[in-house]
């Protein structure tokens, strides 16, 4: 799974304090019953500590806290090797011509709270309205970035009270319990949990994997959809980025300067995640082209964010048809 960006620890100072972490089809995906899955964090190896969900964190948290699902070079390299594997079974060794023209995932929102008023979690109908247009502003090019096949569509809106899950702690026996109680629909269906969170969090999300667990889905703090009070983290963006992960995009400083990076071609090469919204940024001064600061995968605010890559948009319509259609 994966954690997104981080909120107070950096925003005076603009400097990382630690390392940040984070899925295709022919035809149109339609919700569909709920399916029989397999309680428990997914079965792949992740990262330290041990026990660790394979989760993809977007930007760190309280300051000393280290980012559990970091990627490492290795890792990396396995789980590109997992997806060419998957993808090989499912659709087959030559990759996909063209891309679907549309693929519709069915989102099911969890909003999480302690009591029944927005202070305690209780977030209004217009956020969530606003977090669905966001993500397919951002999905179908509306800012300017690349067309992608996906669109996304509530199918259930669910709200929970119950202060034993406020605030959602990640890798917690309590967000264990939490989603194996409340995840619905098969590998293509979108459980995105809404709530505060612990550890200065803006959010996290799971990998797609071969075996469905009651762990998929993606975590987003409550205030940081569009209206929210998570300034400068309310136009919705971190529910882009989450996203993102959930259809298996790494971050865009993977690897740093070296290896394989995030496996996409056409994203410049990044040292280590752009805080604010830098301008002119080249940490990779022997690799062409500036930093992506303006990518979703990136941990900059989100202002600043405004695209996915055609790579991205190829490696996420793979991983779909790999994992998830």
């Amino acid at each position: 799974m994966g954690f997104h960006r981080v909120r107070k620890a950096f925003r005076s100072t603009g400097v990382a304090s630690a390392a940040l972490v984070l899925l295709l089809g022919s035809t149109a995906v339609v919700a569909t019953p709920a399916v029989a899955v397999a309680a428990g964090p997914p079965a792949a190896p992740c990262v330290e500590p041990a026990g660790a969900h394979p989760q993809a964190k977007a930007k760190p948290g309280a300051p000393g806290r280290h980012d559990p699902n970091e990627l490492s070079a290795a890792e990396a390299t396995q789980r590109n090797r997992d997806l060419d594997n998957a993808y090989a079974k499912r659709v087959g060794v030559a990759p996909f011509s063209t891309l679907p023209t549309k693929i519709t995932i069915p989102v099911v929102v969890h909003v999480i709270s302690k009591d029944r008023t927005r202070i305690g979690g209780n977030i209004p109908r217009e956020l969530i309205n606003a977090q669905l247009k966001v993500l397919n502003e951002a999905f179908t090019g509306g800012d300017g970035s690349p067309l992608t096949p996906f669109r996304f569509k509530l199918k259930k809106l669910n709200r929970v009270v119950n202060p034993a899950w406020y605030p959602i702690v990640a890798d917690s026996l309590a967000e264990s319990q939490m989603k194996k109680a409340l995840r619905v629909g098969g590998p293509e269906t979108l459980n995105l949990y809404l709530g505060a969170l612990s550890d200065e969090l803006l959010g996290w999300a799971t990998f797609p994997q071969k075996k469905l667990t009651t762990y998929d889905g993606v975590v987003v703090l409550s205030e940081s959809l569009p209206g929210g009070t998570e300034k400068p983290y309310n136009e919705g963006d971190t529910g882009t980025h989450e996203v993102g992960h959930w259809l298996d995009l790494f971050h865009t400083f993977q690897d740093g300067c070296t290896g394989d990076g995030d496996a996409v071609a056409d994203t410049p090469a990044e040292a280590e995640p752009a805080f604010g919204c830098p301008t002119g940024r080249d940490s990779c001064v022997s690799k062409p082209g500036l930093d992506p600061i303006h990518n979703f995968m990136d941990y900059t605010v989100d202002s600043c964010m405004d695209e996915f890559t055609p790579g991205q948009v190829s490696r996420m319509v793979k991983a779909w048809q790999a994992y998830r259609a």
